[in-house]
């Protein structure tokens, strides 16, 4: 018995000192940034040992709990805009040098959309139908003078055109003259939601033709941003569904986008919780309301790799929740545009008012953030459109002990912080890529040449498709399937070829292949890559003589190599299992 007892001891004295190495070498790779560090923090977002220690154990939740429903192979309208895109304040800036040298920066970041605010309150600001800004005393003579309220807007508009910046203009903050009770909240709806209606089809039929992205209201989930005053998911509803009708009759071609939802875990008519708010809003008819869904993509605590999926916690990635409640109700085909995204670089000062709201970060990690965000985006989630950071500046620094104020991207005078540096590496270097999920033609990753055009056609997804007589992009894919078809001879080349790790060609695209099919039908033709490693392809609808062009509607994008390798494998692992039987069964007959 005795001599038990110290066999046992002895197994368990070597299990601790095993464990204790084991937690030796753990905690040195986590100190010192090693492999198993790198893979927590793409699971987790955290950076601090002890904290992906936590996220760790938090992650493997995600393996016990129903994921949410996402349908990533569904086609997706208008998820096919250039993603990366940024918030403006053009409208405080005075001098009109300043608004062009914001755009000339953002320009030449390689920003291609700016969210820009055209508030309510600055342009019919004395009362209905009145455009005349007579606030100000411009000549010192004791009196005001009249100023056309849209001049500034104007210039706005003009100066985006000049540097080839699309507009998505955010519709809110109405002015005092529409509410009876002079106390209610600056933000609040007005008390007749046709004097919104009105605003919103003013604005609308003054740039026609120019601006055809509108977004109605900032996080109507939050009572801040609703007067103040209990938020109510119908009667937001209500105002969207009017304000929808109004901007389609105006243009059909306007997209309408929903205010993004505050990210909150509270169940107050002061703060509702933004799927309970966006559940409310579906019930009471949303869905034929707008375009495209807009959610904001905060960090907060934890990097843009956090993989926790906890609807109690507020990560960059909780739009994935957004989509499943999208999903649930038939609403898959629509996009998801991120309207503000960002990592708070605020410096660690407890008397800066709201500090750690947003969490905090240093402005190396914003800088090395941002470009994984748009990165993981692109990789993940094929319903994501744009994504506008949060911001580009502020007119002056007199907001600098508020914690929103380091959001900022560069400072007051135009002195580039960190993530203006790292975020104009990535987006101006970067080849597109293509990833898998549903992509339509005119997917700002696919390049179709400057003579192709889009035009409405019977039986593609989405109404349109591209008449072109090639389409070139780069893919990390398996397997495609291209819907496709052409009036003539429907004959479409096939060429593909590998890129190494820079982006560069191994070796020239040769025709693999020549797809025969019958003409004026779509088709959906299967096309498989040698692997998922990264090629550039192209789909050539002029490969015989005479025809000049062919109708590309989309291209779904799989990587199957799993799929395509498993049978492989079974029958590796079936040969050796049977030769370990043969094995087995000899050895017992000698």
């Amino acid at each position: 018995m005795k001599n038990i007892r110290l066999q046992i001891g002895r197994r368990v004295l070597v299990a601790l000192v095993i464990l204790v190495v084991l937690a030796g070498l753990l905690w040195l790779d986590l100190s010192n940034r090693g492999q198993v560090w790198n893979f927590l923090g793409s699971v987790t977002g955290e950076e601090a040992p002890f904290a992906q220690l936590r996220g760790a154990v938090e992650y493997a939740g995600n393996f016990i709990r129903q994921a949410p429903n996402t349908a990533p192979d569904v086609p997706i309208n208008h998820a096919d805009v250039n993603p990366y895109g940024i918030n403006t304040f053009l409208q405080q800036e005075v001098e009109i040098i300043k608004r062009e040298q914001t755009l000339r920066m953002i320009a030449e970041a390689g920003f291609t959309m700016i969210r820009q605010q055209f508030p309510w309150a600055d342009i019919e600001i004395h009362g209905r139908g009145d455009f005349v800004d007579r606030r100000n005393d411009l000549n010192g003579d004791g009196q005001p003078d009249a100023v056309d309220a849209w001049a500034k807007y104007d210039n706005i508009v003009d100066l985006a055109e000049q540097y080839g910046i699309t507009i998505q203009a955010r519709l809110d903050n109405p002015p005092a003259w529409t509410h009876a009770d002079p106390n209610i909240g600056d933000f609040a709806p007005p008390d007749d939601f046709q004097d919104f209606v009105n605003y919103v089809v003013a604005v609308a039929e003054r740039y026609q033709g120019r601006i055809r992205y509108y977004q109605i209201w900032n996080e109507p989930n939050a009572n801040g941003e609703w007067g103040n005053q209990p938020v109510n998911p119908e009667s937001y509803t209500d105002l969207l569904c009017r304000t929808y009708q109004a901007l389609k009759a105006v243009d059909p071609e306007i997209v309408v986008i929903s205010g993004p939802l505050s990210p909150t875990v509270s169940l107050t008519n002061e703060n509702l919780n933004d799927f309970i708010f966006l559940q409310r809003m579906y019930s009471a008819g949303a869905a034929d309301c707008f375009d495209v869904m807009s959610a904001q993509g905060y960090g907060f605590y934890s990097g843009p790799t956090d993989r926790r999926l906890r609807p109690q916690t507020l990560t960059y990635a909780r739009h994935v929740y957004i989509r499943d409640i999208m999903v649930a109700n038939d609403d898959a085909e629509k996009a998801i545009w991120i309207s503000e995204a960002a990592w708070n670089a605020q410096p660690d000062d407890p008397s800066i008012i709201g500090s750690g709201t947003y969490g905090i970060v240093t402005e190396d990690e914003a800088a090395r953030y941002m470009p994984l965000a748009y990165q993981r985006a692109q990789e993940e989630w094929p319903w994501i459109g744009n994504i506008a950071y949060w911001f580009f500046k502020r007119p002056a620094d007199y907001e600098k002990q508020q914690a929103f104020y380091y959001f900022r991207m560069v400072e007051p005078d135009f002195t580039p912080l960190p993530v203006y540096q790292s975020m104009k590496h990535y987006a101006t270097t970067r080849q597109p890529v293509l990833y898998a999920g549903v992509h339509q033609a005119e997917d700002w990753a696919i390049d179709l040449g400057t003579d192709a055009h889009s035009d409405v056609l019977d039986g593609a997804q989405f109404g349109k498709a591209a008449f072109t007589s090639n389409a070139i992009f780069r893919t990390q894919a398996t397997d495609l399937i291209v819907r496709w078809r052409s009036d003539t001879t429907a004959n479409m080349g096939v060429s593909w070829a590998a890129l190494d790790a820079d982006g560069n060609l191994v070796s020239p695209p040769i025709v693999n292949e020549v797809i025969k099919a019958a003409p004026g039908l779509w088709n959906e033709t299967h096309i498989r890559l040698p692997s998922a490693a990264p090629h550039l392809v192209i789909l050539d609808f002029a490969v015989d003589d005479g025809i000049t062009e062919g109708i590309l509607d989309s291209i779904l994008l799989a990587d199957r190599t799993f799929q395509n390798r498993f049978p492989y494998a079974a029958g590796v692992l079936m040969v050796i299992g049977m030769l370990v039987l043969v094995v087995v069964r000899a050895l017992r007959e000698r």
